[in-house]
Parts: C-alpha cells; structure tokens; sequence
C-alpha cells in the first residue's frame, strides 16, 4: 500500500469575501461558546444515532470531553485560515483527520449526520436572534469547505488502498501472542481469508482494532504497526491501561490483553496514518519517542534492518523506568544490526528526561516524535532551540486533539 497523494489538501477552496467578513467578526463568539456548543451537539447526535456512540466513537475521549476539544480545535483553525491565509496552512491538520477517518471507514454521509446537529446546537447555545441568516450561510459554508476538502481527501486514500468508500473492514486470525516483560502485548496477525491476504503498508502506519466488548458496543482502537511490511502479516503491539483521576481504563487495551490468544479472530482496518518514513530517502532519521509511543519507531526500525541497514539512525526514549520501557529487545536488537545507529534513553527513576543538548542532532534529518502532550511539547521546543527546520519535524499524539500542538 502506498500512501494518497494529499493533492486535496493543497485546493482548499477560498471563502467569499462577504462570507469571510461574517466569520472574522463571529469566531470570537462562536469560539467563546464552543465549550458549550460540542457537548450539546454531541448528545443530540448520539440521541439521534446511538450507534455511532456505541460501534464509532471513542468512548473514552467521549467521557474525557477530549473528542470535543478536537471538534472544536479543528474547525476553529480551519476558519482562522480561511480568513487569514497567511496564517499555516492546515495541511497536518487535515492530513490526520482524513487518516483517521479512512482508517475508521467513515463516508460522505457521516458528514451530512455532523453537519444537521452540530448546527442546530449551534442556533440553540447562541440563540435563533444571535445566527442570522447570514451568519448561518458563512458557518455552513466553512464547515462544508473543512468536509468537502477531508472527503476528497479520503477519497484519494481509499483508491489509493483500491477499495470503495469505507470498505477497509478486514477479517484476521491471531498467529501469535508475545507478552513484553513490560506488560505490553504484541499480536501477529494474518488474513482469516488465504486468498485476501493482508496489504503491505508503510512503516510508521496503524490500523484500527475493533473489540466486541461485553456490553455489545462495538468499539475501534488505532495501534501502530510494529513490524516491517510484507509476508501478509500485520503486528501490533497494545498496553495494558489504567484508570487514573478522571481518566477511564482503557476499554479496548485492556480487552485485547485480557480476552485475546493465538487461534483468536479480530478485525482490523487496512493501515493509514502520515507518521511515516520516505522509504526512497537517504537522509539521516531521529526517532524520539516516549512510552507506549516508541511503537511506530519499532515498526521503523524493523524496516530499516531488513531493508536500509546503513542508513544513519538516531533512536532516543524517555520512559519511567526499564521496567516499564514497552520493547526494549527489539529496539536493543535493532541497534545491533543497524550500521549506523546511535541509541540513548533516558528514565525518570534515575532523576533524569529527555535532554537533546546531551546527544548529537544531524541538521540535514527528518525527525519522528511520538509520545504524550507534554514530552511533545518539550522535545518540539528544544528541536526549535537547536534550530531544526519545522518542516524536518514530524509528530504524533495518541490523542483526537493532537493537532492543538501545532498552535502552541
């Protein structure tokens, strides 16, 4: 599988000037009253639709209210460029979404369910007298510029993965089931169907998990993929997730590591996600990672030994402790063979994070960085002391709301 071209990304429509002037002069309202317009949309689609809430969403996000920071991020900086095109462009934003969604199966018509409810939350919250026709006309028309653009977009992945819209559903049969000494699970998979056998992908890729959980919902769970392409086998690799303050356990991760064995079936998703390497490129690569967040850089590294093993590789982690560093062995094997790797982590039982003044940066890499909010936040910050290029550095959150760090 080969990734779309992201030519839709690139002709995001202009909005009209009388259009503009109505959302330059509303986004502060509007964006002021988000935090009560995505909540209330959100309750009226999953009255209307419970099975999206049940068989779609995330619940977890759900009862965080992280998928409605998302929402309301999303289109919140989608509107400021349309109004300001001098601002970023919001490729990346686009870019993760429309992964996600293909990765998820999600349709044109979907859009149309969004739009009717997010809309009347929004004459409900600000009132009837407040969105006046013409202030409906311009919303309506940002928001199907944003769907528009994301459709075309997950248009161009599905052909490129030769399926039909959402149809990226696949059976699959558990080969083997490898309990890491950190209490990270890897599951191999291979095609329930020998003559459908599982697509090649890029490394750095994720598929979606789905878990028929106990109380009949039907949920769906990205994982990266932590295994070089080919052979018709898929890996992924899943931790264990704990219920901490206000935050729920989690409900997929734990069902996999619980319920499921070798012999077991799952479906899955074809991959997606941008997080990936030019396979083509010599330049040298950085993988910094935190925790779980090292599983799309095992998944590069897999590919870099059996395929570039010159190519020059920096590999830098943080985690709490070696105890709790999910794959250290594969990682640690890696190293091994690759002939031009430099590998460094860092563990908070020893006083110590992540410090990039303490290793060496090549100026002319591509740098991949995987982890949570904050160790995002501080690793993109010294990569901007140390004068690394914007463009070299490229990211993922295990969050709906990861694009949030690109405004900060």
């Amino acid at each position: 599988m080969t990734i779309a071209p992201d030519s839709a990304l690139y002709t995001v429509p202009e909005l009209e000037p009388e259009h503009a002037e109505i959302i330059r002069a509303t986004l502060p309202l509007v964006g002021s009253r988000i935090d009560d317009i995505t909540p209330l949309f959100y309750r009226s689609m999953f009255t209307a639709h419970p099975e999206l809430l049940r068989d779609r969403f995330n619940r977890g996000n759900q009862a965080q209210g992280a998928q409605q920071r998302a929402l309301a991020a999303s289109i919140a900086t989608f509107a400021t460029h349309l109004v300001d095109p001098a601002l970023p462009h919001p490729r990346e934003l686009l870019s993760r979404i429309g992964h996600k969604h293909a990765s998820l199966g999600v349709t044109a018509a979907e859009y149309r369910i969004v739009h009717e409810h997010l809309f009347a939350a929004i004459v409900e919250v600000l009132g009837a007298e407040v969105v006046t026709a013409e202030i409906a006309a311009a919303w309506d028309r940002v928001y199907w510029l944003m769907a528009t653009t994301l459709i075309d977009f997950e248009r161009e992945l599905y052909n490129a993965a030769g399926v039909e819209p959402g149809d990226v559903f696949r059976e699959t049969v558990v080969m083997e089931r490898v309990d890491d000494p950190s209490g990270v699970v890897t599951f191999v998979l291979a095609s329930a169907d020998t003559a459908r056998p599982l697509p090649e992908f890029v490394p750095g890729q994720y598929i979606s998990v789905g878990a028929d959980l106990p109380d009949g919902a039907r949920q769906l769970r990205q994982y990266s993929l932590v295994n070089r392409s080919g052979a018709g086998r898929l890996a992924f690799a899943v931790r264990p997730v704990a219920s901490v303050a206000d935050a729920p356990a989690g409900e997929v991760s734990n069902w996999l590591c619980d319920n499921i064995g070798a012999g077991d079936r799952l479906q899955i998703t074809l991959p997606f996600g941008d997080l990936v390497i030019d396979t083509e490129a010599a330049d040298p690569l950085v993988l910094i990672s935190a925790g779980i967040g090292v599983t799309p850089m095992v998944g590069i590294l897999d590919y870099l030994v059996h395929h570039t093993p010159q190519r020059p590789v920096t590999i830098l982690h943080a985690d709490r402790s070696s105890a709790t560093h999910p794959l250290r062995e594969q990682v640690v094997d890696a190293v091994g063979v690759l002939q031009n790797a430099f590998y460094r982590v860092w563990y908070d039982t020893a006083g110590g994070f992540m410090n990039l003044k303490e290793v060496p940066l090549p100026p002319d890499a591509d740098f991949y960085l995987c982890g949570g909010n904050g160790f995002l936040q501080s690793v993109r910050a010294q990569l901007m002391a140390a004068a690394i290029p914007a463009e070299r550095v490229h990211f993922e959150l295990f969050s709906p709301n990861d694009w949030l760090l690109d405004a900060e």
